[in-house]
């Protein structure tokens, strides 16, 4: 305990704050806001018990489940959040003695007035303590996808449909993937700068760079404390960007002069990246579909003082009648199930359900036809999600071609040699995390007919 605040307490309240609907990063950013004097130390700790609670939330309830009488989700919501947090803690943090986590959790659980469950909670973490190493996970040969499920903590229904359409060694890839940690990664600009000089200008400050895959542009960042701490983010020189997202403008292929309209553009790196590539010509529309979102979008064109990006609050269902046939490129970046981006926002595989795929299909659809009535004769269209999802992806591609007068456009010359297939040629790519360096992502590539 530091300054009056309890970190588990702090862990145990931002938990169940996801439990109830909230996404992990904005929770943990949130309370550490509140929390400002909370010391490097306490910070860091309280980011990984809850990202790691998170992260590992089915194996750990299998632990749980294997030794408590009273199943996981029969617990108090509390109770639940404390117990879980201390199995991650006793498992997979080795400088924290493990009598401080029990004795922890039991004085947590009376401090939030659960005194009649103390012998529970201290009765079940020491014996997980004395049996943990004996404990049988499910067999690999003979219940694959529960063995997938719990050893990498992915509900069985994602595996079951990654199985059908990836296959057993691509799905263990992704899912093994999803679970290691990565540096930040930085897109350098390269207009008014060079990738090089930014690079140099950020090992100065101490910070450890790395070179991104792919992209001679791509960076990746660590040994900081916080990215607002980063001279060169501070002064515009980087954009935190994945590298699959920054492909995105690569196979776009902005020329200078041209008017590209982003629909779907918070926070904006895919804008600010085509209005580098056009060295500050022409137009790019960045829009999105909230004061709030479009609020981020101008930050960041702001802090990078991108004289030819422009935010707008519009809403990318909605027929625009002054962009009709208008636009060089048009960017349709669509709302997704984010499978791809699980290992940055884990609660999105415990909320994963037929019904929101489905719900998310027809916006996206809604989407892609308002983008094809603003590109212009000859012009281009790029669709991209960060999904793995083959009915958002392939499928909405397939529907989209059959729909509009539009045809598929290779992009090989514009991708380096290494991500380039048979789809690629044809004009479109699935990158897979754990296959590529990348996380999960689509990217197709439309031509106008007329």
């Amino acid at each position: 305990m530091m300054n009056g605040i309890n970190t588990r307490e702090l862990v145990m309240e931002i938990l169940l704050e996801i439990e109830e609907g909230e996404h992990s990063h904005i929770a943990i950013r949130n309370a550490l806001s509140k929390y400002q004097f909370l010391p490097k130390q306490d910070r860091a700790f309280v980011t990984r018990v809850c990202e790691g609670t998170l992260e590992y939330q089915i194996q750990i309830d299998y632990i749980l489940d294997s030794f408590s009488k009273v199943t996981v989700d029969k617990m108090k919501p509390v109770i639940r959040q404390i117990m879980r947090s201390a199995v991650y803690q006793l498992k997979y943090m080795d400088g924290v003695p493990e009598s401080a986590v029990c004795n922890e959790a039991v004085k947590l659980a009376q401090r939030k007035g659960f005194y009649n469950l103390k012998p529970f909670v201290n009765g079940v973490l020491r014996t997980i303590v004395r049996e943990m190493d004996n404990l049988v996970l499910p067999s690999k040969e003979e219940n694959l996808i529960k063995y997938l499920s719990v050893q990498y903590s992915m509900p069985e229904y994602l595996i079951n449909r990654w199985l059908d359409d990836y296959g057993p060694e691509k799905t263990e890839m992704m899912l093994k993937d999803f679970l290691t940690e990565k540096p930040m990664s930085v897109r350098c600009r390269t207009y008014p700068y060079t990738p090089e000089t930014v690079m140099e200008n950020m090992r100065s400050q101490g910070i450890t760079v790395e070179a991104g895959p792919y992209l001679p542009y791509a960076c990746r960042i660590s040994g900081f404390n916080h990215i607002l701490m980063v001279d060169a983010f501070l002064k515009g020189k980087i954009q935190v960007q994945d590298v699959s997202s920054m492909l995105v403008s690569e196979i776009a292929n902005p020329q200078k002069g041209d008017y590209v309209i982003d629909l779907c553009a918070a926070p904006g790196g895919k804008s600010l990246h085509m209005g580098d590539k056009m060295e500050s010509f022409g137009t790019v529309d960045a829009r999105d579909v909230s004061r709030y979102k479009v609020d981020m979008i101008e930050e960041n064109i702001n802090r990078l003082n991108s004289i030819n990006v422009q935010a707008k609050v519009m809403d990318a269902t909605v027929f625009d009648v002054e962009s009709e046939c208008k636009a060089d490129i048009v960017l349709a970046d669509v709302p997704c199930s984010g499978y791809g981006v699980i290992g940055k926002k884990p609660e999105i595989k415990y909320r994963a359900t037929a019904q929101k795929e489905e719900e998310l299909v027809i916006l996206q659809r809604t989407i892609l036809k308002r983008a094809a009535e603003y590109v212009k004769s000859r012009g281009v269209l790029i669709y991209s999600t960060c999904t793995i999802s083959k009915e958002e992806n392939e499928e909405n591609m397939m529907w989209f071609l059959n729909n509009f007068p539009f045809k598929l456009e290779g992009f090989d010359e514009l991708i380096p040699e290494e991500l380039r297939s048979e789809t690629t040629a044809l004009g479109y790519l699935q990158m897979l995390p754990g296959v590529h360096k990348t996380d999960g992502f689509f990217i197709a590539k439309f031509r106008r007919k007329v």
